[in-house]
């Protein structure tokens, strides 16, 4: 069944997205796809930091589109329209009331958030272009790659096994976003995305080479691919 959401540039909206990211990296499945865009380009401006989970989620998918695109196909998102934000604040009257009455007939959706800003349009048709580039990009040698990284034990501090990936750095190397997941008896894993160029990262060689070797091998036990895409 088809995700759905609502009234995206609304608090509750938001704050709706802000939970259903809390334990996901993406908005479908393990990589990013179609559906991610369809939420993306329903944003009207890049989301506070106040929405953490949407906020991290965000800029992850904007750093995917300048750098390769995205083409899978996703499974399927539902964007309902802002027509109720009107139901959330009552108390505020709508910008329609100053305009002359033939204006607001064809604007009342528009004046609920006021007038759109000249940078507000130019970063909208960007987005929008961006989006409509992506779809149309080809195999371009990158890969999107989700590992499991597990620690030694229960007692392993998970911030600093984190810190250790992420200060793996190299030409071609996009860390992505990242959650925890149980492992069993107390102990949980992190399982962090990476956004690969082929060419100039080898998987393999990552982990052999930076993440079981010392200093990242005081946190990390072992590594295992879960999935590997081309991009």
């Amino acid at each position: 069944m088809a995700a759905t959401f609502c009234n995206l540039n609304s608090v509750s909206g938001l704050k709706k997205l802000d939970d259903y990211l809390l334990t996901r990296s993406y908005i479908t499945g393990y990589q990013a796809s179609k559906d991610d865009l369809a939420v993306y380009a329903a944003l009207s401006t890049a989301p506070s930091l106040e929405y953490v989970n949407v906020a991290r989620w965000y800029n992850h998918i904007d750093a995917l589109l300048k750098m390769s695109g995205v083409t899978e196909e996703g499974a399927g998102v539902k964007i309902e329209s802002s027509a109720s934000v009107a139901e959330e604040a009552p108390s505020s009257p709508p910008v329609a009331d100053k305009k002359a009455p033939a204006a607001a007939d064809d604007d009342d959706d528009m004046d609920l958030f006021g007038e759109e800003t000249e940078e507000e349009k130019k970063a909208a048709e960007e987005r929008a272009a961006a989006v409509k580039a992506s779809g149309k990009k080809k195999e371009s040698g990158k890969s999107s790659v989700l590992l499991d990284v597990k620690p030694w034990d229960d007692e392993t501090d998970m911030q600093k096994l984190e810190e250790a990936v992420r200060s793996v750095q190299m030409e071609g190397l996009l860390w992505g976003a990242s959650k925890l997941a149980p492992v069993g008896y107390g102990i949980k894993k992190l399982q962090i995305m990476m956004t690969i160029v082929d060419d100039l990262v080898s998987v393999d060689s990552l982990i052999e080479d930076h993440l079981l070797v010392e200093p990242a091998n005081e946190y990390i036990q072992s590594c295992d691919i879960v999935a590997f895409n081309k991009i």
